[in-house]
């Protein structure tokens, strides 16, 4: 297949979960056959802070203003199988509008986002990738997050048929490492600061900080303020680019996931990082939400914590138990949480979404030989 996606960023992961989930699934796809098409506005933040400048594979196509790229984005999509528009998209409703107005036979969102889109819906507020269509005229909705959620996007939305694709992680990529010594701690958390973290933060990791006095705390990341309540044995590096995160999960005695606020609330939306960290075999220290318990066992090859106590018991565990719990954790994120996984869920929800919902009397078979097509390819 070829595939057009209308994203967030793929060439930048300042600060952001898009990027690498969607290089390992390109990846994954690319050795599957197919051909992505990826078209990023270029904006300042992300061009500052980039880390990747071509798609193997595939194809990047960064551009200035929409209005540029819309006739060469109209262009790729005249001989795409399919075509996506994601969450967060700085010109989602424009690519939404010309992907939906196409001949493609897939038209499709992805919202990486899903339980802040329900939050803004929620709140009465508008989105700026949604527009006034909603999400009924798309043929599948891809959902970053399971559950619930969902539902939400079909009630709320309009979506006509929804699929979870959750996150994923490229083995090749995160595997363990020779430990490095300045990410050698007992504690390591990476993640960039955000408000809706910052209580759960402090509670299983800030406050166990002030009770190890000599236990070494690690925090990866970007945009933390001088206020956040650091101690004498909280340690900070910046931004750390995918090529270290390996090194990073792998020095640490256990490392944190924290997920954000409204995630937590939703559940079943794991944050990419807790595959990455697996597949690494890091001993890992979740919060808890609802649906954790689907992708790894807690107790077994994941410890959640819901206090500081829980947390501070996990991290004085003996070396021996962590790196077991560590170990199956890999186990679990190799044999179901691959990039290679969700490539195959991906395609598969690509080849529903050609099949009509009988209950949606508006609902139009694509053309019946770009149909076929896409099936021949797949």
């Amino acid at each position: 297949m070829k595939i057009v996606v209308f994203g967030l960023t793929i060439s930048s992961s300042w600060g952001n979960g898009h990027a690498t989930l969607w290089r390992a699934l390109c990846k994954a796809l690319h050795e599957r056959g197919h051909t992505v098409v990826f078209f990023e506005k270029d904006v300042p933040y992300y061009a500052a802070h980039r880390d990747l400048w071509d798609l193997p594979g595939g194809l990047w196509l960064p551009y200035s203003s929409w209005d540029d790229v819309v006739n060469l984005a109209a262009q790729q999509l005249n001989d795409a199988d399919a075509a996506i528009v994601t969450s967060y998209c700085p010109d989602g409703i424009a690519a939404s509008d010309l992907v939906l107005d196409s001949a493609v036979a897939v038209r499709a969102f992805y919202d990486l986002d899903t339980p802040i889109t329900l939050e803004q819906l929620e709140a009465g507020k508008s989105l700026e990738y949604i527009g006034p269509r909603g999400l009924a005229g798309f043929d599948v909705v891809l959902s970053y997050t399971g559950g619930r959620a969902l539902d939400e996007l079909q009630i709320r939305l309009g979506a006509r048929r929804v699929v979870p694709i959750y996150g994923s992680v490229d083995p090749w990529v995160h595997q363990p490492a020779a430990p490095r010594d300045e990410f050698k701690c007992d504690l390591s958390y990476m993640g960039t600061f955000a408000i809706d973290r910052q209580r759960a933060l402090e509670q299983l990791f800030v406050e166990p900080a002030r009770r190890l006095p000599s236990r070494k705390f690690l925090i990866g990341g970007a945009q933390y303020p001088d206020a956040f309540p650091w101690t004498d044995n909280i340690y900070f590096v910046r931004h750390l680019p995918p090529a270290d995160h390996a090194a990073f999960y792998s020095s640490g005695r256990v490392t944190l996931n924290v997920t954000r606020e409204a995630m937590a609330r939703m559940g079943y939306c794991p944050s990419g990082r807790l595959f990455e960290a697996a597949a690494c075999g890091a001993p890992i220290l979740s919060d808890s939400w609802e649906g954790l318990d689907q992708f790894f066992s807690p107790g077994s090859e994941i410890f959640v914590a819901s206090s500081s106590e829980q947390a501070t018991a996990a991290i004085e565990r003996s070396d021996s138990e962590l790196l077991a719990v560590g170990q199956r954790a890999r186990e679990r994120a190799l044999d179901q949480h691959t990039a290679r996984s969700r490539a195959e869920e991906f395609e598969a929800a690509l080849q529903t979404a050609l099949v009509p919902l009988s209950s949606d009397a508006n609902y139009s078979l694509p053309k019946a030989e770009r149909a076929e097509q896409l099936s021949n390819r797949s």
